[in-house]
């Protein structure tokens, strides 16, 4: 496919990440040579003018049924602050926006929402019976306004035919880079991420809670420098007095207080670590040898021991290697 037509709605409130990240994505895409053509819509035709959740504003927004889109061009629905989202009235309003989106499903157009915008999917019926997401902080509320959606949490983005659903704010990035490798190869999605300053991309199978944010939840900043300091020499085997020694306490103090601090052992932590990043590297296709160095392991049995000690929590893609 050369040529592109995508659509990105901008509700009142709109976060703008959301909408920009994709927006951005695909217009780096275009300085590669492939043809797209952006148009942004209100989801009240009336509205010309619509104020972000940050209050930038959004002018000279285009009516989307002047819009004829065709089988595969994409409509991408960020999400909006949830206080709206909560508004029986406003959502009643979307009636007629959500009668296009159906009809454009029926021609075959790619939907995506980002974060919240689920909500505006569910709310114009083109969820029921699906596998989706949103972000973590309203996966419950989605799941009880809406029962008969298959909600999953902890996931980026979630594929149900032609309708994708992702996590909150930034997943969006990583949706609009996987739809580049769907539509023009995996060669241009890399350009474009590189283009971007992407370290690290992200597939649907990564968790939207990454172990390199969880136990993160405190004040005590000898504890995130340790946390930071573990994370950056996963393939160091960091001894323990030497990190000790960095936030100037002995190692059994900072074992005793990590543990008060964070809920789990700094060995628990490491070993959390180590899966998460295997689960990336062998995602990203990285041979097994190769991962295992990078955790820090001194052989590929260490790597599949530690796999199958945490196979709860693995990718399906590794269930077979652990």
């Amino acid at each position: 496919m050369k040529d592109l037509q995508a659509v990105f709605i901008i509700p009142p409130k709109v976060h703008l990440l959301d909408i920009a990240g994709p927006a951005h994505l695909f217009y780096e895409a275009g300085d590669y040579g492939v043809q797209v053509r952006s148009y942004f819509a209100a989801i009240d035709p009336k509205d010309t003018r619509i104020e972000s959740s940050c209050a930038l504003h959004f002018s000279d927004l285009v009516d989307y049924n002047s819009i004829t889109l065709r089988p595969r061009d994409i409509i991408f629905i960020p999400g909006l602050e949830a206080a709206i989202l909560l508004d029986e009235k406003f959502l009643r309003s979307t009636a007629a926006f959500g009668q296009w989106l159906r009809e454009q499903h029926a021609k075959g157009v790619t939907i995506c929402s980002v974060c919240t915008g689920a909500f505006l999917l569910a709310a114009a019926g083109l969820l029921e019976g699906r596998a989706c997401t949103t972000h973590w902080k309203y996966i419950d509320r989605l799941q009880q306004k809406y029962p008969d959606l298959q909600v999953r949490d902890n996931c980026l983005f979630v594929e149900s035919g032609s309708i994708f659903t992702s996590a909150g704010v930034a997943s969006g990035i990583d949706l609009a880079l996987y739809m580049i490798e769907q539509l023009w190869g995996s060669v241009l999605a890399a350009q474009v991420a590189r283009e971007v300053v992407v370290f690290t991309r992200r597939t649907a199978g990564d968790p939207q809670i990454s172990i390199f944010m969880q136990y993160r939840n405190h004040l005590e900043n000898r504890i995130h420098e340790v946390q930071d300091r573990l994370a950056q020499g996963l393939d160091q085997n960091l001894n323990i007095e030497e990190v000790a020694g960095n936030v100037h306490m002995s190692a059994r103090n900072l074992t005793r207080l990590f543990k008060r601090t964070t809920g789990i052992t700094i060995g628990q932590y490491v070993d959390k670590l180590r899966v998460e990043r295997a689960a990336h590297m062998i995602g990203e296709g990285h041979t097994v040898q190769a991962t295992a160095r990078a955790c820090g392991l001194k052989s590929t049995n260490q790597l599949r021991f530690l796999l199958k000690k945490y196979e709860t929590a693995l990718p399906r893609r590794l269930e077979k290697m652990a």
